[in-house]
């Protein structure tokens, strides 16, 4: 027996639409080689503060996450963790997951409007996760993001963008 296929309010297998929620901009430390091993090379990436901006949330950033890199191949894996502190004073948690690396064939420049967010050949998208008990932001944590980076060794710029 074959199943129906899915319904969705777009029509018959509709793919999952981006809204976009805000975007993050992370000040950077310099990176702190943590070492070598198994193929690969270990730093940390402090992040020493920065803003979020967007239509469904704004804050800052606070002093004291980190980015946990590990490149092997030229590939980057990242394991970042740090706070926001949300305009009304709220706290969110966010591990943020993701990879990082260019000449990627299959990666083509991205725009937001007129904003490009990012490069053709470069793959750089995390995953969050967001977690918080402030009735305001529970939606962070009920919702799936992809985020979509740029940036250089003293700043990396996020767009999240929720998945409907």
């Amino acid at each position: 027996m074959i199943a129906p296929e899915p319904q969705t309010a777009d029509g018959p297998g509709s793919a999952p639409a981006l809204d976009f929620a805000f975007e993050l901009r992370a000040f950077l430390a310099p990176s702190l080689h943590i070492g070598h091993g198994g193929g690969g090379v270990t730093e940390y990436v402090p992040i020493t503060g920065g803003t979020v901006e967007g239509p469904r949330l704004r804050g800052t950033v606070l002093a004291g996450g980190g980015d946990r890199c590990d490149r092997h191949h030229g590939v980057y894996r990242l394991d970042a963790r740090y706070l926001i502190r949300a305009d009304d004073g709220a706290v969110i948690d966010i591990t943020n997951r993701g990879y990082y690396h260019e000449d990627e064939p299959t990666a083509p420049a991205q725009y937001d409007g007129a904003l490009q967010v990012s490069e053709a050949g470069v793959y750089y998208r995390t995953s969050p996760v967001f977690r918080t008990d402030a009735p305001a932001h529970l939606w962070l944590a009920r919702t799936v993001f992809v985020g979509l980076a740029r940036g250089d060794d003293s700043e990396v710029a996020i767009r999240f963008y929720s998945v409907a």
